[in-house]
């Protein structure tokens, strides 16, 4: 019986969304083969949270943790971390160190495709189209009308390194702009502005699967707001339909980016990629390496349409894992 941390939480505005993440493979890890552990990660303080809610300190020197004066080594760590830092490999780094398997991709890995900006323009070269875009860290100056120029109107502005559609706008007027841009600021240091693709949105995952890098069926997007922001994702405000309504061709071509860009990146374990097709191309605006694990979340919906179960896709995560 492996013993198996499911780290939950983290540092960022994500961190809700993580602890139901969390709690669902803890729920679907087959009890016969491992020994879940839920490990609460925040600022404050990392613990072992049991059945009954009580909290045990987590030793950082080794990850380890002791329970009735039992010590407790973790044989995998299984990542549900949306955001810092389980997503922008200071936790990959961490465990590395230390020796032990996770179930994410290496902490270089992490932290490239936790900045949109870094990883957009490593995959370019590589022929995978994206929006047009403009790039500010805090205290550059905001010439308005230069930014404009580029990206145009409607634009999102966007945290460069944040999930789930915390602190994004879309700008339809220039009065918009400088608000937007201090609410993004809200999230993090560095902003992405990207020219709006009038399309449609379709998301992609990519895992490897019992050694095989597979491409999940693509599901369609159709947000009931004016993008798919915080409450088109978790609070039903959009239609996700699996499989997307595509042709066979299109189909093909979106698959075959998603696949590329995973290989090219070089990832491990899961991977949800979000794209906009504008004539019949699709444009990358995204890649997330801890995506949603719940029941109603994108991958595992895709997983499902693909026969796989909730059991079946955690398991084979954790042992890819041990098998690193």
């Amino acid at each position: 019986m492996k013993n198996v941390a499911i780290i939950m939480g983290g540092y960022s505005s994500e961190y809700k969304i993580s602890l139901t993440s969390g709690n669902v493979v803890f729920n679907n890890i087959n009890r016969e083969k491992y020994n879940p552990y839920r490990i609460h990660i925040f600022k404050e303080k990392w613990v072992y949270v049991d059945e009954n809610d009580a909290e045990f300190p987590i030793d950082k020197n080794d990850f380890s943790v002791t329970v009735n004066g039992t010590k407790i080594n973790f044989d995998v760590v299984f990542n549900a971390i949306h955001g810092t830092p389980g997503e922008d490999g200071l936790m990959q780094a961490y465990f590395e160190l230390l020796n032990i398997p996770h179930s994410s991709g290496d902490y270089y890995q992490a932290a490239l495709t936790f900045n949109k900006r870094d990883m957009l323009s490593v995959l370019k070269p590589y022929g995978i189209k994206t929006a047009e875009s403009y790039y500010l860290n805090l205290g550059d100056e905001i010439n308005v009308e230069k930014i404009l120029a580029k990206v145009g109107l409607p634009c999102f502005v966007k945290p460069n390194k944040s999930g789930s559609s915390f602190g994004i706008s879309k700008v339809k007027t220039r009065g918009e702009f400088l608000p937007a841009i201090e609410n993004a600021y809200k999230e993090d240091d560095e902003i992405i502005i990207e020219s709006f693709l009038d399309g449609t949105e379709v998301s992609v995952g990519v895992i490897n699967y019992k050694g095989t890098i597979t491409v999940l069926p693509i599901t369609e997007i159709v947000s009931e707001n004016d993008f798919f922001d915080y409450e088109a994702k978790y609070l039903g405000k959009s239609k996700e339909i699996t499989p997307a309504r595509i042709s066979d061709e299109l189909k093909v071509k979106i698959e075959t980016v998603a696949k590329r860009a995973y290989e090219v990146l070089k990832m491990k374990g899961f991977s949800r990629s979000e794209f906009i097709i504008v004539n019949n191309e699709p444009h990358m605006l995204e890649m997330n390496t801890i995506p949603g694990l719940t029941t109603e979340s994108i991958l595992p919906q895709q997983a499902r349409e693909a026969g796989i179960s909730l059991p079946e896709l955690f398991e084979n995560a954790i042992e890819l894992a041990l098998k690193k």
